[in-house]
């Protein structure tokens, strides 16, 4: 059984079980092997308060601890609107808004997603690192998890690998979607080797979206897009097959005088929370270059 514990730096656990080492029983928590070795060997997982070897059988009762610690975070701070959906001792859910990079790279060291949240982090005395949990495009927005801390960050990762977090999203595509609802199960791959396109292909990886028409308009249509599977540019590539591109999408269809970049927002998360185990979800609105992209729509 899991304990909340009100300490940001500590994670408790109680043993109920009977003849389990410590490692093990950890492993029956979904700590997985890298997480327990480096805690471990950094000497912060405990037992009842104190170091102990790993081979350690377990008593009924007892409390098994690992503790964070606090970090030092290298990217540069910088001051930045960002729009706070959600935040406690692990999780840190932010709004994504449009054309912004999440990650400082060669040609974006300064400006980013990043680098707001460092400035977040250190105006508020939080001493961790950032560690994005899931990923969008520079021209999506909506929904981002940050983990505050490793086990956060473990535990949030292997939701989004087992496929077992809900995630919608609002997307305008082109023409008028005639069936209500559909389903499409079809693999996506490179179209060559270096290339960033994507294509469905026999080759590819297993990918499986549904969607939902919430409006049709005069050319064009809002649905609501579910992935089951966490493939790269998986909703554009199968909305573009269906023949139905997102409007403004440059990559695979075409430029928009209309919206700056592809009408793509994740508007719906729901997974389990990391500590407490139980489910949470958020909900983000629609920006407003998508709001106003479905009134000119209308009109």
């Amino acid at each position: 059984m899991k304990i909340y514990d009100d300490s940001e730096n500590v994670i408790n656990f109680i043993y109920n079980g009977e003849g389990t080492d410590l490692e093990e029983f950890l492993e029956t928590q979904q700590i997985s092997g890298r997480l327990f070795r480096r805690l471990y060997k950094a000497k912060l997982v405990l037992v009842n308060g104190k170091y102990q070897r790993k081979g350690l059988i377990l008593k009924k009762g007892d409390r098994v601890s690992l503790l964070m610690g606090d970090e030092t975070e290298n990217i540069e701070p910088e001051e930045m609107s960002l729009d706070i959906v959600y935040e406690d001792y692990d999780l840190l859910i932010l709004n994504k808004q449009p054309n912004i990079v999440v990650h400082p790279t060669k040609s974006h060291q300064n400006n980013t997603l990043s680098n707001g949240i460092a400035y977040h982090f250190k105006n508020n005395g939080i001493k961790k690192k950032i560690r994005f949990v899931n990923r969008l495009d520079m021209d999506t927005t909506g929904l981002l998890i940050i983990a505050k801390n490793s086990y956060a960050h473990q535990q949030m990762a292997l939701q989004f690998e087992n496929n077992t977090v809900e995630k919608k999203y609002l997307a305008i595509v082109s023409g008028i979607i005639k069936d209500d609802e559909g389903y499409i199960d079809l693999p996506i791959g490179r179209e060559e080797d270096r290339s960033v396109k994507k294509t469905v292909i026999e080759s590819g990886q297993d990918a499986k979206t549904t969607y939902r028409v919430v409006e049709r308009y005069k050319s064009a249509t809002l649905v609501e897009v579910q992935i089951h599977t966490g493939r790269s540019h998986q909703i554009r590539v199968h909305m573009d097959h269906l023949g139905h591109p997102i409007i403004g999408d440059s990559l695979y269809y075409e430029k928009s005088t209309l919206i700056s970049r592809q009408a793509l927002h994740s508007y719906y998360l729901k997974v389990k929370h990391p500590r407490t185990k139980e489910f949470i979800e958020f909900k983000a609105e629609l920006p407003y270059d998508m709001e106003k992209l479905i009134y000119l729509m209308k009109n």
